[in-house]
């Protein structure tokens, strides 16, 4: 049996959590989240993955699934 691993689409990722976002601004989200602006940044650019917790409260804020999230599926 071979491993298998995941493949992990930063970008993507940050691009749904931007979508989700919408006209919220960053800072106003920051503050929800208990990040700085520039964490945020990065992860929407796609350069660092969100914490567990942050996908948590994205989850809870925004009505989305931490799989939605994370693949682009479910709702």
């Amino acid at each position: 049996m071979g491993t298998h691993r995941a493949k992990v689409d930063l970008p993507a990722i940050g691009q749904r959590i931007r979508k989700i976002r919408g006209q919220i601004l960053q800072d106003e989200l920051c503050t929800y989240l208990n990040v700085t602006q520039g964490h945020l940044s990065k992860i929407e650019r796609g350069r660092i993955a969100p914490s567990l917790e942050m996908l948590i409260l994205l989850s809870d804020r925004f009505h989305k699934s931490v799989d939605w999230i994370l693949r682009g599926e479910g709702f």
